[in-house]
């Protein structure tokens, strides 16, 4: 049976804190030691914890006799960002892991899981290319923990020097795929001590946990990624629109609405 570590009370302060500190940016109003302490029930070591991992990421600064500033928030790496031209999902994300520094923890070949040879539709005990990587902002630090699998007989071109210069999606276009479509479930994950110590955050501090599986323009599946992500660091955005009559209430991305209609 496993046991879920609660996080340490300072740093749930503390995450609250920052992500209020990410809403709403500099020159903002920030509250004294005394009212966090009557907000939160603490005493007041938990809120100067709490405070200093917020100094120490240059979110605030603190001088004895004037109180708390609160400086410029670091910049988040959003999907939205990647580009306003396209509607392309598969574009969005290659460019936006263009931005960012890949570490190459692990490449090897392995048997394919009973869940992976599914999602990738391969017979049992075929062979996969196991990838593991960290990708991280060259301003802010790791942003991901990512793991992929692609077929073995697709990734044979692919190795180690190559995945920390390249996007595993860009290599596959350029040994000749042409990508398709992509699957993707988000969700929430604890960090366990091997994850938490790459990206640099406490044991069992939420994740944003992604799914994707990637398709070629023929729908064969040609890579399963699963990625752990800093949710200071990133976020993923769609645009929303309402599909159908006033009972029929289905939001769907806009852009894939636009191509239904």
């Amino acid at each position: 049976m496993s046991v879920t570590m609660p996080l340490p009370k300072y740093h749930q302060v503390y995450l609250v804190l920052r992500e209020r500190l990410l809403e709403a940016g500099s020159g903002s109003t920030f509250p004294s030691e005394f009212e966090l302490m009557d907000e939160f029930k603490v005493a007041r070591v938990t809120i100067r914890r709490a405070l200093s991992n917020l100094v120490s990421e240059g979110l605030i600064s603190r001088r004895a006799g004037r109180g708390t500033t609160v400086r410029a928030a670091p910049g988040r790496l959003s999907d939205s960002d990647a580009t306003n031209a396209s509607a392309d999902l598969l574009a969005n994300l290659v460019h936006v892991s263009l931005g960012t520094k890949a570490r190459v923890i692990s490449i090897e070949n392995v048997l394919a899981s009973d869940g992976v040879a599914s999602a990738l539709q391969l017979d049992a005990h075929r062979q996969v290319q196991k990838a593991v990587r960290v990708r991280s902002s060259t301003k802010n630090g790791p942003v991901s923990h990512i793991t992929t699998f692609v077929p073995q007989g697709l990734a044979t071109a692919i190795n180690r020097q190559q995945l920390a210069k390249k996007p595993i999606l860009t290599l596959l276009e350029e040994s000749g795929l042409t990508l398709g479509k992509a699957q993707q479930n988000v969700s929430a994950k604890l960090a366990d001590g091997s994850v938490a110590d790459l990206l640099g955050v406490s044991v069992g501090s939420a994740l944003l946990s992604v799914r994707r599986l990637v398709f070629d323009a023929n729908e064969r599946p040609i890579q399963l990624l699963f990625g752990l992500y800093r949710p200071d660091r990133y976020e993923y955005q769609m645009k929303l629109s309402r599909m159908g009559g006033v009972d029929a209430r289905v939001w769907v991305d806009a852009e894939l609405a636009a191509n239904v209609l």
